[in-house]
């Protein structure tokens, strides 16, 4: 269980994809990782020092292989990871991703000790206007499946944490009275507006694993 109080600090580190390094907004304050930084600031109390890793197409095995090596081995509280667009678009087989998931977990661990680790929703492929219909549910199928392997990764170790709510949009869209193309910058990567909400959500989910 994490408690902080007053002038603590918190350090964060974002690893994954596209949408964890900001493609669609101009900086990462209006990004994922910036949101989620200053959600989870409000939420501790606590100075934020946060920094992303993350790299437009990448998959799960690349941020192994590049990434991971390259983190300074310094004090890290808490790390959040993205992915799941490009294993699904590369026809990532699943058990494959499975075990890629597992030895990331294996990686970080062997770097940052007991760290908490919380891997972020799965993409929500099957409403990316960009694409025709049969190929966002032939990919967001994938998808669905890759995110039930994380569960399963998720529990094969302590503080490891999938968020396996499915992000829906029609649910925004109604709340909001928006336009599906209004959640996205480009037809695939989220606009400003759904990284906040995102970002948010997400924030509340790991405040509230930490805290258990």
């Amino acid at each position: 269980m994490v408690k902080l109080e007053g002038d603590q600090e918190f350090r964060v580190i974002f690893l994954g994809e596209s949408s964890i390094a900001g493609v669609g907004v101009n900086h990462h304050e209006e990004g994922f990782a910036g949101v989620f930084a200053k959600e989870l600031a409000e939420k501790t109390k606590a100075t934020i020092h946060w920094e992303v890793y993350a790299k437009s197409g990448y998959t799960l095995k690349k941020i192994r292989e590049s990434i991971v090596p390259v983190i300074p081995d310094n004090k890290v509280d808490l790390i959040v990871i993205g992915l799941g667009a490009n294993d699904a678009f590369t026809l990532n087989n699943p058990w494959s991703w499975q075990k890629q998931s597992e030895y990331l977990v294996t990686d970080l661990r062997s770097k940052f000790e007991d760290v908490p680790i919380v891997f972020a929703n799965m993409p929500p492929i099957k409403d990316f206007p960009a694409f025709p219909f049969l190929i966002r549910v032939f990919i967001g199928n994938l998808v669905d499946i890759l995110g039930n392997e994380l569960l399963t990764t998720a529990s094969k170790f302590n503080g490891v944490h999938y968020n396996d709510k499915k992000i829906r949009l029609r649910d925004w869209r109604t709340r909001m009275n928006l336009n599906a193309e209004d959640f996205f910058s480009d037809g695939v990567h989220p606009s400003k507006l759904t990284y906040g909400l995102w970002a948010s959500e997400l924030s509340s989910f790991a405040w509230e694993k930490l805290r258990d």
